[in-house]
């Protein structure tokens, strides 16, 4: 039974069963049902446009999209002229039907205005988000109910009877919303044991979707709940059977163990779950794709205070269902408590209004480089799983980008510490499904559509609590006019009624009238400062003039450290203390507000950070030199970043080192943290940065080129590479104003390899030509073998074969200088591809088999995979199909453990080409679609043209002449806008030939 509140969420009327009046229908063929019943839409090119318009409800669809959907081909010159005719009789089909819904016409196009509640889609997805709140609240029957019922909304599949292209995408990713949404309220029945039910629906669903894992896992968790062991067990050898017939695959993990708990006899199979394994849709990615859901929000504070009318007003913007996005600007003073109340917002609304991820970045406005907005943009790409390789470089296009990702999302964005509009605008998501949600301390009047909240301190009666809980209600009880004398003195700023509050809970033998006195007398003292300043830091001053000595000129040497967060180790570096646990020097600047403890890392070591303006109160108190302790501190990080690399890669391979002073935090620390070195980076990936820039702005050019350097193994692997360029760009204007030679060489060869990385060969040769110049000056080996290895790859790539292998040769010479095993083994590997291509298979075997042995010798993961999948290559061309198919399955595995979906593309891509060879045409095309799908996933425009010509050729072969010619139309499309002439030129020539040789395929 539902209860009023859900009976009030759901589209059903739960006493009737009857369906509410929906204006239009999506969920099926397109209706649309005015006051005088269903409303005839003339097929064709009108209902094409009212569903193109429907599909994006409330936005503006342009002219350009509506032509490109109407016409597959090239349109016809009158294109325009025809869809304003259709648009205007499609205005007139609904005015006479009475339907009041009106077509807005707004550049570049239309919009149809529609009440969201009328519209089937709409009703689905939000019942379906509905659900997934009742379902984290542990009612998961009636979660259950309301996923079936917006199910129900279904009449078959979505938009059917409109097979043009643009809109299919759409369609099927709705109707794989449709399953997930099933699957999910089967898996909460099943939970609540209703599965002697549930079996002839299953099998149903099976029978209807037979490669759908989790379906056959569900079936088989209800035949053996139901007591029929022998037939799940059937079920799972007809999946096995079917897989490996229809794509020579394996069942999937979950699979594979049922089915050995159910021959085990496991009686945790009988146990009855209620609460779902998996988030109910639509917003679950579709079988074989991944959405990246970032939670980058800060932790949100135990004892918050707040106005529950301005937090109120404040989420009824951001989660109201308008047209725009809501964009609420808190506006405060310093002390205020702006970045505090917006983190506790964020955390109030994140799951059930936000689940597709919230992003957070301080945009640094109070600071003397605030953040550019096409770097945060960047930042927020790779958190929504685009590669670095895949962003562009321009602000537009990054974010049309962004803009595009977040389309239909449910994303809450927190801008902190925002200075100017300019900013926070690019920064706006396009779609109304998300909202924004910016801290400043002046008013952006400039954001269009913003809510702007003044946030003033806290009034007595809070302020008299958040001191009851630091010092206890028993001492504010006692000196009750005191207490209220205290709170008007820090005029109820929190971060001031914080650090006072700290410090009398330190000190429990001091009144509570004794702390007005002092703090008066210290207000007295710094009457010249601003009154928001002027009472956080006579806070400030009163508990600093209160710490030892020890501790206070600890506060001032953190206070010059760059970086967002202070692990404990730093602590030990500025003191030059190598005490084993050096965070416990921080504890006493913790305990009185001074420092904050911002997150525990794996290791279970706490993580510290400053509030601005204690971090500006601290660098003012410092009275000796800092630059011993910085070049410690940066000392601490080279050192780390060092180990880390040579963990990556076996050694001191493939890198070059400078002469700069290392600082080692304790051992156990540094063994502990880098269990997983590249997961130890990325997530020191902005104090890395920090370090580097501030290497720069104290002069250390050798530990700056050093650190960039080193630090870049992060920047290629997790494609981080605006920071890759602003980091090597900063150490390079470093080393060439100092005369640091060998550092120049170092970096120019790093951004040669970034260039390549980037698409870039003018600018790679530009780099490598200059630092191959320096390194010959300095007789450098293994800078030598960077830059010959690097530009080999250049004429590879240009098809410069003879050249190519003439630097590999060179390189191989230079890393056998050096002694760099890694070096001579990416030489081989990449030398083979060139010898695969010329057909001298026995020779590539060769230098692939010795670079392997290399990799294993050190422990070189990554460079394992890269030569396995040309070693998959080799056995293809050799005609060794089975080898190659299991050698490229194996690497498969290897680059999705390390996310690296770029490879994953390729590896995809590697076993279509396999299985094609081989004559296995159902499994190629397997490959191929699913190498689309991520190719597509992270907007890999030209890779996926690719991929849809490869495709293209191989339905060709098997009969499938309308959408190979589909297929090869978006591939030469795409060509064309990117300048690939010969790639557009090959596919013009398939669509001829295909044009051709089946004529009706031109109809």
């Amino acid at each position: 039974m539902l209860d009023d509140r859900t009976r009030r969420r759901c589209p059903i009327d739960t006493a009737t069963g009857t369906e509410p009046a929906t204006a239009f229908r999506i969920l099926g063929p397109v209706e649309v049902h005015g006051p005088r019943g269903t409303v005839r839409i003339p097929p064709g090119r009108q209902q094409v446009i009212l569903a193109s318009l429907l599909v994006e409800a409330n936005q503006v669809v342009s002219t350009e999209h509506l032509v490109d959907t109407l016409w597959d081909d090239q349109p016809p010159d009158t294109a325009r002229t025809q869809v304003q005719i259709c648009v205007s009789r499609l205005r007139k089909s609904l005015t006479d039907a009475g339907v009041d819904v009106p077509i807005e016409t707004r550049p570049p196009g239309y919009a149809l205005r529609v009440d969201p509640a009328r519209l089937d889609v709409h009703s689905f997805t939000r019942t379906v988000a509905e659900a997934r709140v009742l379902a984290k609240e542990g009612r998961a029957a009636e979660a259950a109910g309301l996923l079936r019922a917006a199910v129900a909304l279904w009449r078959g599949p979505c938009l059917s009877g409109i097979p043009h292209r643009a809109l299919r995408t759409r369609a099927l990713r709705l109707d794989e919303d449709r399953l997930a949404a099933t699957e999910t309220y089967l898996e909460l029945e099943l939970g609540l044991g209703r599965h002697h039910h549930l079996v002839g629906e299953i099998a149903r669903l099976v029978q209807e979707n037979p490669l759908r894992e989790r379906l056959r896992a569900q079936l088989m968790l209800a035949l053996h709940r139901s007591g029929r062991q022998a037939e799940a067990l059937d079920v799972y050898r007809a999946a096995r059977d079917l897989l490996i017939d229809e794509l020579g695959l394996e069942p999937g993990e979950e699979l594979r163990l049922l089915e050995t708990a159910i021959l085990a006899g496991d009686p945790t199979l009988h146990q009855h779950a209620t609460t779902p394994e998996r988030d109910p849709g639509p917003t679950a990615a579709p079988a074989g794709q991944r959405t990246e859901v970032p939670r980058q929000l800060p932790a949100d504070t135990a004892d918050f205070l707040g106005d529950e009318t301005l937090i109120a007003t404040a989420e009824a913007v951001l989660t109201g269902e308008g047209r725009a996005v809501g964009v609420v600007v808190i506006v405060g003073r310093p002390g205020v408590g702006k970045s505090t109340l917006a983190t506790h917002i964020g955390h109030r609304v994140a799951q059930e209004h936000f689940p597709d991820g919230q992003l957070h970045c301080d945009l640094r406005g109070t600071r003397d480089d605030p953040s550019a907005a096409a770097d945060i943009l960047g930042r927020f790409l790779v958190a929504l799983g685009i590669p670095g390789p895949m962003i562009p470089q321009g602000l537009a296009e990054r974010r049309e980008v962004y803009r595009t990702l977040l389309a239909g999302r449910r994303v809450l964005v927190v801008l902190d510490d925002a200075v100017a509009e300019s900013q926070v605008i690019p920064l706006l998501p396009g779609s109304s499904t998300c909202a924004v949600l910016v801290t400043t301390r002046t008013r952006l009047t400039g954001v269009p559509g913003a809510r702007q909240i003044e946030l003033d301190s806290l009034d007595p009666a809070r302020s008299l609590e958040l001191l009851s809980r630091v010092v206890g209600t028993d001492r504010v009880t006692r000196e009750p006019e005191a207490a209220a004398a205290l709170v008007r003195t820090v005029g109820g700023l929190p971060l001031a009624l914080r650090i006072i509050a700290a410090r009398l809970a330190a000190r429990p033998h001091w009144s509570l009238a004794s702390m007005v006195t002092r703090l008066a007398n210290e207000r007295h003292r710094l009457d010249e400062l601003a009154h928001g300043e002027m009472t956080i830091r006579a806070s400030l001053s009163l508990t600093h003039d209160g710490l030892d000595p020890a501790a206070r000129r600890l506060f001032g040497l953190l206070s010059a450290v760059e970086g967002p967060t202070l692990p404990g180790w730093v602590a030990g570096a500025v003191l030059d203390d190598d005490r084993p646990f050096p965070s416990d020097l921080l504890e006493p600047l913790v305990d009185v507000q001074m420092l904050d403890v911002a997150s525990v890392e794996t290791t279970g070591e706490f993580r510290y950070r400053f509030q601005d303006i204690v971090r500006l109160f601290a660098r003012e108190q410092v009275t000796t030199p800092t630059a011993d302790a910085v070049e410690r501190v940066i000392g601490g990080w080279l050192a780390i970043a060092e180990q880390a690399h040579r963990r990556i890669y076996g050694g001191d391979y493939t890198v070059l080192h400078g002469t700069a002073p290392r600082w080692h935090p304790p051992e156990d620390y540094v063994s502990a943290v880098l269990a997983d070195p590249l997961e130890w980076m990325d997530g020191e990936q902005a104090n890395l940065r920090a370090a580097i820039t501030q290497a720069r702005t104290a002069g250390l050019d050798e530990a700056c080129w050093d650190l960039a350097v080193t630090v870049a193994t992060l920047f290629e692997a997790r494609g981080y590479l605006d920071d890759w360029e602003n980091t090597h760009e900063d150490a390079l204007a470093l080393c060439r104003r100092t005369g640091n030679t060998r550092g120049t060489a170092a970096l120019l060869s790093s951004l040669g390899t970034l260039h390549i990385n980037r698409g870039q060969p003018a600018q790679a040769r530009t780099a490598l030509t200059a630092a191959l110049d320096l390194f010959t000056t300095l007789d450098e080996p293994v800078g030598l073998g960077l830059c010959h290895r690097d530009l080999a790859l250049l004429h590879r790539q240009a098809g410069d074969d003879d050249q190519a292998l003439t630097l590999y040769t060179k390189a191989l010479h230079d890393f056998d200088r050096a002694g760099d095993v890694v070096g001579r083994a990416i030489v081989r590997t990449q030398s083979a591809h060139i010898l695969t291509r010329r057909g001298h298979m026995t020779e590539a075997h060769t230098h692939l088999e010795e670079a392997m042995a290399i990799y294993r010798q050190v422990g070189y993961t990554s460079g394992m995979a890269h030569t396995l999948r040309r070693l998959g290559q080799v056995q293809s061309q050799a005609g060794d199909h089975t080898s190659a198919t299991e050698t490229m399955t194996r690497v498969l595995d290897m680059v999705r453990s390390s996310r690296d979906v770029i490879g994953e593309g390729h590896l995809l891509t590697n076993l279509g080409e396999v299985c094609a060879a081989a004559g296995d045409m159902t499994r190629a095309q397997a490959y191929y679609e699913e190498a689309l799908r991520v190719r597509d996933q992270i907007l890999d425009h030209s890779g996926a043209a690719v991929i849809r010509f490869e495709l293209a050729r191989l339905l060709a072969r098997t009969g499938d002449h309308t959408r190979a010619v589909d297929l090869l139309d978006a591939a030469a499309a795409t060509f064309a806008e990117r300048g690939m002439v010969r790639d557009r030129a090959a596919a013009e020539r398939e669509l001829a030939l295909l044009r051709a040789s089946n004529p009706v395929t031109t109809v």
